[in-house]
């Protein structure tokens, strides 16, 4: 039993639960007894357009428990970068929340890639920055492909899940982490309307010296107007130069008040960059599906 539950956290810490990646013939022989551990109402979709520079993408799907035997419901989807990463994790803390009846039922859906071991780090780093790198790190790889890839959601992603899920067009949420952070925010201002909430732990707003300051400030000298919700955060103890980044974005952001927009900042004491995410996704989560809480209790059902 000890073995067994150890190699349930080892899996569930990589966050590798949702489902099976490699074809039955590939997984090494279990030993008798030991079988493998598969999230339900769970799956892995290959989105069927190539990107431009020829990558697949794939998504993780996790369907709300009521799913099967309703088909007439219509649930918000909640979109989300690096899903290879933090499915698991949304998919883990969500079911906390269902049964606290502090949100809806709901389609979680996060972005990802095919391929055998694909390189998570240099593929984001080309489909979540919305300008290149001003001093390139060829190890690193190259960037500034966001709109490209927004494009994509637009056009592939968001209408592929509409298509084969019973999911709510109104109401979209996107969300996602430090380059996430900065491709969601980039997204909230490139796109408005597109999503109606938008999620961003630990934005990286300093990305190419700034960038999404100017880019904002020229949306808003231009007559835009962000609309919807968004909930950003920043952790404690990560990079003072990177939280002084994020402080002053969220500086930014109430200073200019816009109208349509309900906005939130939190800093999640004692974190660093990456353990701010259960925390912020969590509550963040929670705050991005508010008004469909309050309609469901106006309403009298879900």
């Amino acid at each position: 039993m000890r073995s067994i539950l150890l190699r349930v956290v080892v899996f569930a810490s990589a966050g590798l639960l949702a489902c099976r990646t490699t074809p039955p013939a590939q997984d090494a022989v279990a030993a008798p007894g030991v079988h493998k551990q598969v999230i339900e109402n769970t799956e892995i979709r290959p989105i069927p357009r190539h990107g431009s520079d020829g990558r697949a993408y794939q998504i993780y799907v996790a369907l709300p428990a009521s799913y099967a035997d309703h088909p007439e419901r219509r649930y918000p989807a909640l979109y989300f970068c690096d899903g290879y990463w933090d499915f698991a994790l949304v998919n883990a803390f969500y079911g906390n929340l269902l049964y606290d009846k502090v949100v809806p039922e709901a389609v979680l859906v996060g972005f990802g890639y095919q391929g055998d071991k694909p390189d998570y780090g240099k593929l984001r780093r080309w489909d979540y920055t919305p300008v290149a790198d001003p001093r390139p790190n060829p190890d690193e790889g190259p960037s500034g492909h966001g709109p490209e890839f927004l494009a994509t959601i637009e056009r592939d992603i968001i209408p592929f899940v509409e298509r084969e899920y019973h999911v709510d067009a109104s109401y979209r949420v996107l969300g996602g982490s430090s380059l996430g952070g900065l491709f969601t925010l980039y997204a909230a201002i490139a796109q408005p309307g597109l999503f109606q909430a938008y999620i961003a732990p630990s934005p990286a707003v300093v990305w190419a010296n700034d960038w999404l300051f100017a880019y904002e400030d020229a949306f808003a000298k231009g007559g835009g107007k962000l609309r919807g919700r968004i909930f950003m955060t920043g952790a404690s103890e990560e990079a003072p130069s990177f939280l002084d980044g994020i402080r002053r974005f969220d500086k930014r952001l109430r200073e200019r008040d816009y109208p349509d927009l309900a906005y939130e900042f939190r800093i999640v004491e004692g974190e660093r960059h990456a353990g701010t995410k259960a925390e912020s996704y969590n509550r963040a989560v929670r705050y991005a599906l508010a008004p469909l809480v309050e309609k469901m209790a106006k309403d009298g059902g879900p």
